[in-house]
């Protein structure tokens, strides 16, 4: 088509372009089975040392998966813990696997390491990054039960000060008097 039907019109028209589809995030039962079959892969296949390693990935990746929504749509601690079970850990012990064991273990390819301590390395990264996620998300999750604890404090009082109606502090309901009497605990610290 000439530059002068585009300019007047004529000919063809405008496409509308077609919208892109963005694939749906994995699932939590995608996730879990990925680093599963990872973990599955190395057994029996790799050193210990690799298998100790994924392991660790595998579970705090079991641990963390359910609690992905708390750290909120959008996250990139959540996407980091996705990439990690989905591509990161896949890809890394999969290069690996398709090497011959006596090369990759013996073999130095980079600055004075093996593949198997190359892939030992990552690992531990890997470990040590979603450690942290993890961590993160359980502080959080603390902070938030230390608040709500402080709130029912606000709220009702320490749990001291809450007895039942007709009863005396430090009383059981329908007990009698109470005498002084030998504790079966310790003895109540005194300041100096």
């Amino acid at each position: 088509m000439s530059w002068w039907r585009r300019l007047f019109g004529g000919g063809r028209t405008e496409e509308v372009p077609r919208p892109v589809s963005i694939p749906a995030p994995p699932t939590t039962e995608q996730i879990v089975a990925s680093v599963d079959a990872v973990l599955a892969r190395t057994s029996g296949k790799a050193p210990a040392a690799v298998t100790a390693r994924v392991q660790r990935v595998v579970e705090t990746v079991h641990e963390m998966t359910p609690r992905l929504d708390r750290l909120g749509a959008g996250s990139q601690q959540a996407h980091t813990v996705v990439a990690t079970a989905t591509s990161y850990l896949p890809e890394a012990v999969d290069a690996y696997l398709r090497l011959p064991r006596d090369f990759a273990d013996r073999r130095v390819v980079d600055r004075g390491k093996t593949s198997l301590m190359i892939l030992c390395d990552q690992l531990d990264l890997l470990g040590a990054t979603i450690d942290k996620i993890s961590d993160a998300v359980s502080r959080a999750d603390a902070v938030a039960l230390v608040a709500h604890g402080r709130f029912l404090e606000e709220k009702f009082g320490t749990t001291s000060a809450l007895t039942l109606p007709g009863a005396t502090p430090g009383s059981a309901p329908g007990a009698g008097p109470t005498t002084p009497g030998p504790t079966s605990g310790p003895a109540p610290l005194e300041a100096p």
